[in-house]
């Protein structure tokens, strides 16, 4: 999908989604990652459920764990916008495509956004299951979403700041909430494929801790538009060199499937942390 003013596509794309909700303003939305699908279910009370892919500029997901499903929700005091699938560039969408979703959920008044996703651990130490904090990223994906035309007038300048790319303030309160949490780097890949145990080892020489095929470019055009980061891996399996078995998507579901608990109640704290009191 080719987007020449993918600003005006997610304002477009708000807009619609004014409409079909009924809800003027969201305060946060949650991106959820293969196998986190369910989660939607027990976030707090549905006041909408919209087709994702009837919104202008959002492909079907077609990756399995996904659902093709916009979820407005009230939980915890806030306005939760939850997609409920994501686009990924080894689908062969562009960086526009993958981070329509941020940009659209920014044009509809959130604040902040909840990046999770499904990720291969390399600390040895990190059983499956363990949820992960992403305190930075290396993005390894070849692309960004601040490539192309210069952003419009109306919106901030192209060369984003990432210092802090996920909030420290964000991450406290999580803590907070869950103190088994872990903390960590995340890598993020193109993907279709797995990583080899020599690609594996080069991602620890440079710090990595979690390895994906998402995540690095919503988190970037996230905090281009002002929005407040928490990203949420959940280690589903170990990586290549690691692993003692041979890596595949279905253990990655049963993983996510069997922390869904663990995740819902950690957003769940989260958001109500977030709530005006």
């Amino acid at each position: 999908m080719t987007i020449e003013d993918p600003y005006e596509l997610a304002a477009q794309a708000a807009a619609a989604i004014r409409s079909a909700t009924g809800i003027d303003r969201h305060d946060v939305a949650l991106v959820l990652g293969s196998g986190w699908a369910g989660a939607a279910d027990r976030l707090g009370d549905v006041a909408a459920d919209v087709e994702l892919s009837s919104i202008p500029g959002f492909p079907p997901p077609a990756v399995a764990g996904h659902r093709n499903l916009l979820r407005s929700i009230d939980a915890g005091g806030q306005k939760l916008l939850v997609f409920g699938g994501r686009s990924h560039l080894y689908e062969g969408h562009d960086a526009a495509t993958v981070v329509h979703g941020v940009r659209t959920a920014a044009a509809a008044g959130c604040g902040a956004v909840i990046l999770t996703n499904a990720a291969g651990g390399l600390n040895p130490a990190w059983p499956v299951g363990q949820l992960v904090l992403i305190q930075d990223q290396i993005n390894l994906s070849g692309h960004s979403p601040m490539v192309g035309p210069p952003p419009p007038e109306d919106q901030p300048g192209r060369f984003c700041d990432l210092t802090e790319a996920y909030s420290s303030r964000l991450r406290r309160l999580a803590h907070s909430v869950d103190s088994r949490l872990a903390d960590g780097v995340y890598a993020g890949l193109i993907g279709g494929n797995y990583e080899t145990p020599a690609e594996i080892r080069m991602l620890a020489t440079m710090g990595a801790d979690l390895v994906g095929m998402s995540t690095v470019l919503e988190a970037v055009a996230a905090r281009h538009l002002g929005l407040e980061v928490l990203g949420i891996s959940l280690v589903t399996n170990l990586a290549a060199g690691l692993s003692p078995a041979p890596l595949a998507h279905t253990e990655v579901l049963e993983a996510a499937k069997e922390a869904e608990t663990r995740v819902v109640d950690l957003i769940r704290g989260v958001l109500a942390g977030l709530a005006p009191e």
